[in-house]
């Protein structure tokens, strides 16, 4: 079995991953009836922005707080933790929500190289839209000023694209997108891989593209 978390029937794996909410005596609201009494944590993927659920192999408070980071391989999987899989949106805990905005933007803010590679790369979907008019805010006008500007010379960090394109906040406008995508209900997915019910929704890989130029690192 591969040292990474491998969510099930995909190419998608999460090593490391953000806990959103721990629930140590379960969730009571759980569709599966074993985790509503076990120890349970809703988890971010910081690779693919893959919600999971898992279930600590013996007590890992210190470890399993809000906002920590940890890691999912094989190892850890045979000694601290056991994957239930991926979950969706709408399975989170009303903590696990309110903190999901939160370690997006972290997580985008941390792999910055990839995520402006992305305002470099975009390209269009259809003859009348292009991906970057998916990102909240960004119309004709500014994507004209963004094509413009990459054609001159490609953007180098997020303050870089503030500063020649005027984006108030590109970190934000990203991981507003991607909070979207987690959420579900998008025609088109740029960064997250759609949920599995969403057999219609247009997929684009965009960060398996950039992990690539990068090398897979990130």
């Amino acid at each position: 079995m591969d040292s990474r978390m491998r969510d099930e029937k995909t190419r998608f794996f999460e090593e490391y991953a953000y806990v959103l909410d721990y629930l140590p005596r379960g969730n009571p609201l759980d569709k599966h009836p074993q985790h509503r009494r076990s120890p349970l944590a809703q988890v971010l993927g910081d690779r693919f922005f893959i919600l999971l659920e898992i279930q600590p192999r013996k007590k890992l408070e210190s470890l399993l707080e809000p906002g920590s980071r940890i890691y999912l391989g094989e190892e850890a999987r045979r000694e601290l933790f056991h994957v239930h899989g991926r979950i969706c949106y709408d399975d989170l805990t009303t903590v696990a929500k309110g903190n999901l905005p939160l370690i997006v933007r972290r997580i985008v803010v941390e792999k910055e190289s990839i995520f402006v590679g992305f305002f470099n790369m975009a390209r269009p979907i259809t003859l009348r839209l292009h991906s970057l008019e998916l990102l909240p805010g960004i119309g004709k006008r500014t994507l004209k000023t963004i094509l413009e500007e990459r054609r001159r010379k490609p953007f180098e960090s997020f303050q870089d694209i503030h500063e020649r394109t005027r984006i108030p906040d590109p970190a934000g406008v990203i991981a507003e997108r991607i909070v979207s995508e987690i959420m579900g209900d998008e025609k088109y997915y740029l960064f997250v891989p759609p949920p599995r019910r969403q057999r219609t929704s247009v997929y684009m890989g965009y960060l398996e593209l950039l992990y690539k130029e990068h090398g897979g690192s990130a």
